[in-house]
């Protein structure tokens, strides 16, 4: 009998109905005839009582065959509307399962049907987890503790067995089933019926669904078998849909977390050139807001970029290579010209296909000025530190404390001899010729020995050390630049006329000072100012073409290092007391 759709069935249903009732009225016509017949007597051969005899017998022959055959279609039929009714059971179950995205939801509307379908008294669903192990999830009528209890253990061999063979287990009654009547917990715990289907997706089992009833034998059948299995294969895809779901909720907002930490703006666009995402960064950097910008072109929503923009996007289309690191200077509404480094590249899909681009921007703006401010700053302490020096402070600016500071110094003066009346034999140009080659030697011996240039003072150098970095050895290192100054206007001499070889006079002296910053707001000299400063001046005043002269409490501080001479005691100007003297000869060889 072929399956029948429900109006051709509720009709079928109707017909045999009709053709019950009269093969009844048929049934009863027959016997009341028969028990007419009987009360004639016996029929003699060859009369029409006799005929009558035997037609009533051959119709209550055939009356059991048609009953036989109408019962039968009768069973057809109501099988068929029981299919029917499953089938539209399992569209509504399925329908439903299918209709949320949440996966809690969908578990528990799997679960809640797999019990309405078969009528079980409880039942679990299990899934694989990311490391391949059977995971609880969701159950009725029992726990998790009972899942794992000792009272389970046969109905975990059948979730294990379903799950490593793919294939449901049905049984009517677990008690008389060749295959679990030996097991302990089945006589002991009163398991009967068991159903255990497998979740499919794609030939692969994602999980395992089990019901059972402790009290009915026969519940679960072959039909319930295959009913249960096909709704599996429909849950299991819409817990996978699920499952796939959240993991893409969870991954857009990992996504969104990422693109809202970096600080770089990325924006995207689709093959349309339209703008598909905006995270915060860009909106901080182009002071736009997303939702300003998404579906618009990047034409229209990033005017102030377009002129630059258009021309590498186009270049990334055309060529399907990034472009990275290209520099722009545009003007931003509110924040005037910035300084942006612009990366493309093109957005792929899984089949490699381009599906628009990628921008990823930063903003240099703060580093560009700190850029300028940081070469300015080396500028002004190149020229008057030594390189080495200079690197130390950019490298370490708490070092560089100018706000005005009472420390240690050595204090070197260095001036030219003789100088007053060379000028006064040439000219103007060739004085500032010569006497800037002169400067020159004082200023690099003082940066060979990483000292501060203070000043030029016409034609003296003025330098200190031990500021603004520690110099545990300031007095020998200025010590040691007053001996190359020395050696190198010796060798300056063997290549100028005699006219041209000048001498210094240097004054050496170490003591007590303040280091800072002297000056206005507009103009600042980094100097020292002190009683030791002083003192060290008038040594170089006192000193002859060559000579260098140490005070004492420099000398007591390379004492060690040195050769020599002291000289009368003085008494300098300013100063009541006589000043000991020393006049430096040479370092002490090793």
């Amino acid at each position: 009998m072929e399956n029948l759709d429900s109006a051709t069935q509720a009709s079928a249903q109707r017909d045999l109905e009709l053709l019950q009732e009269s093969l009844k009225i048929m049934s009863t016509t027959l016997e009341r005839q028969r028990m007419a017949l009987a009360q004639l007597g016996p029929a003699r051969p060859s009369t029409p009582q006799a005929y009558l005899h035997q037609s009533l017998a051959e119709m209550n022959a055939i009356l059991p065959r048609l009953h036989s055959s109408v019962n039968h279609l009768d069973r057809e039929l109501q099988s068929q509307q029981r299919e029917r009714e499953e089938q539209q059971a399992l569209f509504q179950v399925t329908r439903v399962v299918n209709s949320s995205l949440d996966i809690d939801q969908v578990l528990n509307q799997v679960m809640d049907q797999i019990i309405h379908l078969s009528q079980a008294e409880r039942g679990f669903l299990m899934l694989y987890d990311d490391t391949g192990k059977l995971e609880y999830k969701t159950a009725r009528n029992m726990d998790r503790e009972t899942i794992e209890g000792s009272s389970f253990n046969i109905s975990r061999t059948i979730v294990e067995r379903v799950a490593q063979q793919g294939a449901p287990v049905v049984t009517t009654n677990a008690q008389e089933d060749p295959r679990f009547s030996a097991q302990e917990s089945v006589v002991s715990y009163n398991l009967r019926s068991i159903l255990c289907v497998p979740l499919r997706v794609k030939d692969k089992v994602t999980g395992v669904i089990y019901a059972d009833n402790r009290i009915k034998s026969g519940l679960f059948g072959d039909r319930h078998r295959d009913l249960l299995d096909a709704f599996a294969n429909q849950a299991a895809i819409a817990i996978d849909n699920a499952r796939l779901f959240a993991n893409v909720v969870n991954a857009k907002n990992l996504m969104d977390n990422i693109f809202a930490s970096i600080t770089s703006g990325v924006i995207t666009t689709d093959i349309q050139d339209k703008i598909t995402l905006f995270n915060q960064a860009a909106e901080r950097i182009l002071n736009l807001q997303a939702h300003q910008t998404e579906g618009e072109s990047y034409f229209r929503a990033l005017r102030p970029l377009r002129d630059q923009l258009f021309p590498l996007i186009q270049t990334v289309k055309t060529r399907d290579e990034p472009v990275t690191g290209w520099e722009i200077e545009p003007v931003l509404p509110e924040r005037g010209t910035v300084n942006l480094s612009l990366s493309l590249s093109p957005l792929k899909d899984a089949d490699r296909t381009t599906t628009g681009v990628a921008i990823v921007l930063d903003d240099l703006t703060e580093r560009r000025q700190l850029e300028a401010r940081t070469r300015y700053i080396r500028d002004v302490l190149m020229s008057y530190l030594a390189p080495q020096v200079a690197e130390q402070l950019l490298a370490d600016p708490e070092k560089l404390r100018l706000g005005g500071e009472r420390r240690i110094i050595t204090t070197f003066f260095a001036d030219i001899r003789g100088f007053t009346t060379f000028g006064e034999r040439f000219g103007p140009e060739r004085l500032m010729d010569v006497m800037n080659r002169y400067l020159s030697l004082g200023a690099d011996a003082v940066f060979l020995q990483e000292g501060t240039l203070d000043k030029f003072q016409g034609d003296m150098v003025m330098a200190f050390f031990n500021a603004p970095v520690d110099q545990k050895d300031h007095a020998l290192r200025a010590v040691r630049a007053a001996l190359s100054m020395r050696a190198d206007v010796h060798a300056h001499h063997q290549q100028v006329d005699a006219l041209e070889r000048l001498s210094f006079g240097v004054g050496i002296n170490t003591g007590a000072a303040v280091v800072g910053n002297v000056g206005t707001a507009q103009i600042k000299n980094y100097t020292i100012i002190g009683d030791s400063v002083n003192l060290a001046k008038r040594l170089q005043d006192l000193a002859a073409p060559n000579q260098i002269l140490l005070g004492l409490s420099t000398y007591e501080l390379v004492k060690k290092h040195v050769v020599v001479r002291e000289l009368e005691p003085v008494q300098v100007k300013g100063r009541k007391a006589v000043e000991r003297i020393f006049e430096l000869i040479d370092l002490e060889e090793a």
